[in-house]
């Protein structure tokens, strides 16, 4: 999909922002760009779409030379978010996210209908929102529609800019689950820039860390944590991360201090109201005794509100699940296969005692060991 070969750039003032940088990104992986102030991760990703003229080397968009495509046309097949949103105040919401279609010639029926499917897609009732102005929105919702702006002419590739790092912690926190969910339903080749490691560790699918302009290090979370290659990338991810015989912790001990579970007769409108109650983008189905069943994703629920009575009709087996008695060297290993980023926790009779996902991994073993209590919450 994505291929640096041997990509510099340098100033006019001799300054050298990128150095010989050569990667590739597969179709469908979200990669994080992560390092100090000044390490080129920024200006990395700008040269994909020539925001940043690369100065030399190569940089091939399925096999074909980004510098062969006229500047505009790139950038119009390049969905771009960033931290300062940008959305023009003087347009409507519909307006804004319009913007590259309209461009590219839709027809404003078509146009219509893809910024709805969007403003659903992004949790924004497209009857309350498409007519509302920037400055009518929370900091979130207004990221939420710069996120739909950017998928508005369904690029393959996204850019994201610290999209969130101006938000605070608990909107933050939400839009990385919801960008989480939409990655896995939309499969998007996405270039994502942050300076913090934790949310590196939540998002990326591969991690490369930079420093001076030269990348360091481009591996999986995992992999980073546990074989460090270069003493800085060792001291960036922080000494406390770095993952410590995880054979030897139990599972029960990095579980989700929740899970939210329901029944399959649960009807798609009572599954929505859970979903949004406790900003979760899967739910876990069991029955009566609480033994697991399979799994809904918020996505599907709302896109299908309409068609199903319960949600049994949409639930999907969940063949990735853990014992209690397993270790998070188990889970670590498991989560790389899951396709839904989360390994729910049964006892010996199936029954659901916790859950663990990526990203509640990556913390409990990046961090001190701290004894969690699993509740698990059932309607």
């Amino acid at each position: 999909m994505l291929k640096f070969e041997n990509v510099s750039k340098v100033y006019e003032d001799g300054f050298k922002a990128v150095d010989s940088v050569s990667f590739e990104i597969p179709e469908g992986e979200l990669l994080v760009l992560i390092g100090p102030s000044g390490s080129g991760k920024s200006t990395t990703m700008k040269m994909i779409n020539r925001m940043q003229p690369h100065t030399s080397g190569k940089i091939s968009i399925n096999g074909k030379d980004n510098k062969s495509y006229v500047a505009s046309e790139l950038r119009r097949g390049i969905g771009y978010v960033i931290q300062q949103i940008g959305l023009f105040p003087h347009y409507t919401i519909e307006k804004n996210i319009a913007i590259v279609p309209e461009l590219n010639g839709w027809s404003p029926d078509k146009i219509r209908t893809r910024v709805t499917e969007l403003l659903e897609l992004v949790g924004l009732d497209p009857e309350i929102y498409a007519s509302r102005y920037p400055k009518e929105l929370s900091g979130g919702q207004q990221q939420r529609v710069g996120i739909a702006r950017a998928l508005a002419s369904d690029p393959e590739i996204i850019l994201m800019d610290e999209p969130f790092s101006a938000l605070d912690p608990i909107t933050r926190e939400q839009l990385q689950g919801e960008l989480i969910s939409l990655q896995k339903k939309l499969n998007k080749t996405i270039i994502f820039v942050t300076h913090d490691m934790d949310e590196a560790l939540k998002m990326g699918d591969r991690i490369a860390i930079m420093k001076d302009g030269k990348l360091l290090q481009l591996d999986t979370p995992e992999k980073l944590l546990h074989e460090p290659a270069h003493g800085f990338v060792e001291e960036f991810i922080g000494k406390h991360r770095i993952i410590q015989n995880p054979e030897l912790m139990p599972v029960i001990d990095i579980m989700s201090e929740s899970v939210v579970t329901t029944l399959p007769q649960s009807s798609p409108e009572k599954a929505i109201s859970l979903i949004r109650q406790r900003k979760i983008t899967d739910l876990i189905i069991v029955d009566e005794s609480k033994e697991l069943l399979g799994i809904v994703s918020a996505y599907d629920v709302i896109k299908k509100v309409n068609d199903i009575r319960t949600i049994a009709e949409i639930m999907q087996p969940i063949g990735y699940f853990l014992e209690d008695t397993a270790s998070a060297r188990d889970a670590i290993i498991m989560m790389d296969e899951s396709p839904f980023g989360l390994i729910p926790i049964v006892d010996e009779k199936t029954k659901v005692v916790g859950l663990v996902t990526r990203g509640s991994l990556l913390s409990a073993l990046s961090s001190q060991w701290t004894e969690t209590k699993v509740e698990v919450v059932a309607i």
